[in-house]
């Protein structure tokens, strides 16, 4: 294992995490990473926040220095689109039509934005959000102000986007499908935390409500039509919608695949010798004995690590707790946690009026998912957190809101 040859399809944070951590942990053979943008991997959370408020530059975005990979002794192929993998041969074949052999394969896909089929879609003016151009080919539209901006999608990137649009003073209109924003993922009470942090900040919501088409003049867009018949001007659209992962080249293969790529907690796919990281990923996690697939940089960047050390047969799981966080106007929240084993409303802590809070969430009386806000971070909110859900201990809902007891006392060996 110490000098065969390992390839990595997929320049995002997992791929590029996985090189780094094959060379630290010693690998000595021939490192491939085949990126299909053009551009050196990078992390993808502060696109939707501070580099597309231009609060941070481009140097805070590469994974690891440029220079990293011809010093170590990784080959770094940009604009390297795969076209196909043979589990059997152990081969990959690239889109110049070489064929590479591997002896482990990492597949670091990632996801893609999904689509919404609407007629003027194609107009210009409307897009979708993911990478490092759609990052910049936004910031232009909104940096100058004063443009109508509608937003599809009720999610997180969608409220990350309709904050950044309003920040930079446009008059924003975000669609989506719930009641309530966020409304799946942290429930009614802090999805409406959300809404009026927005709506105090000019945000306009129709909710629910669906895009019925786009209008456009002279090839560039004009308004959105919702299912309700309302005719909302827009200079730009962004369909936020959640993406779907990248399974094509596991499917041709014949591996298994189930909202995307089926892995044990050590990464590794029903093909000998083949490994699934970050979005992609739809891992066995030992906590929850179910499969779990996140779309959060702290999976990327924990699961990069996973695979190389199991691709090395290290001992290895990925049996870390999921994190994710997010900046909107004045708030930075932190959530760590399984959204599906929640089991009821939050346990609050502190004001969402003054917002400065803790939500936790619980099932048979163990916390198993925690949120932040704007909490001090002297505090450490979010590794007690993590280290409660681990604990699986019982706690009392009463002690989880009092806040004359300190968080590390919440711990079971405290």
């Amino acid at each position: 294992m110490s000098t065969e040859s390992i390839v990595i399809v997929g320049g995002g944070l997992a791929g590029a995490t996985a090189a780094k951590t094959l060379r630290a942990e010693g690998h000595g053979g021939p490192v491939i990473l085949l990126a299909e943008e053009r551009h050196r991997p990078y992390l993808r959370p502060p696109l939707s926040k501070e580099y597309l408020l231009g609060k941070a530059d481009g140097d805070a975005l590469p994974v690891v220095p440029a220079g990293w990979y011809a010093e170590n002794g990784v080959e770094l192929r940009l604009g390297a689109p795969v076209t196909g993998i043979n589990p059997a041969a152990r081969t990959v074949s690239v889109g110049n039509g070489q064929t590479l052999d591997y002896g482990s394969l990492l597949l670091a896909t990632g996801a893609r934005p999904r689509r919404l089929p609407l007629p003027g879609s194609d107009l210009a003016g409307v897009g979708t959000f993911r990478t490092i151009d759609d990052s910049h080919h936004l910031r232009a539209g909104l940096a100058g102000g004063g443009r109508n901006v509608v937003m599809i999608g009720s999610g997180w990137i969608g409220m990350e986007l309709a904050a950044a649009a309003s920040t930079y003073g446009n008059t924003v209109t975000l669609l989506g499908l719930e009641d309530v924003p966020l409304g799946a993922a942290i429930g009614p009470e802090l999805g409406g935390f959300f809404r009026s942090l927005h709506e105090a900040n000019g945000v306009r919501f129709r909710l629910p409500a669906s895009a019925a088409g786009i209008t456009g003049t002279s090839g560039r867009v004009t308004g959105v039509v919702t299912d309700a018949g309302e005719a909302l001007p827009a200079d730009l659209v962004v369909i936020a919608v959640g993406v779907v992962p990248e399974v094509s080249l596991a499917e041709a293969a014949g591996i298994a695949v189930r909202n995307g790529i089926l892995t044990d907690p050590s990464l590794r796919t029903s093909a000998p010798g083949v490994f699934a990281a970050g979005d992609v990923a739809n891992a066995l996690h030992p906590f929850t004995g179910g499969h779990h697939r996140s779309e959060h940089w702290s999976n990327a960047l924990n699961g990069g690590k996973v695979a190389a050390r199991a691709m090395l047969g290290l001992d290895a799981a990925l049996d870390t707790v999921p994190y994710f966080y997010t900046d909107q106007f004045d708030v930075s929240m932190e959530y760590s946690g399984f959204p599906t084993l929640i089991a009821g409303p939050p346990t609050i802590r502190g004001s969402l009026e003054d917002k400065e809070f803790l939500a936790f969430w619980q099932r048979d009386g163990r916390v198993v998912a925690g949120m932040s806000v704007n909490w001090p971070r002297s505090a450490k909110p979010q590794k007690t957190i993590k280290q409660l859900i681990s604990a699986k201990t019982a706690v009392s809902p009463d002690v989880l809101a009092d806040p004359g007891v300190p968080l590390d006392r919440l711990l079971p060996d405290a």
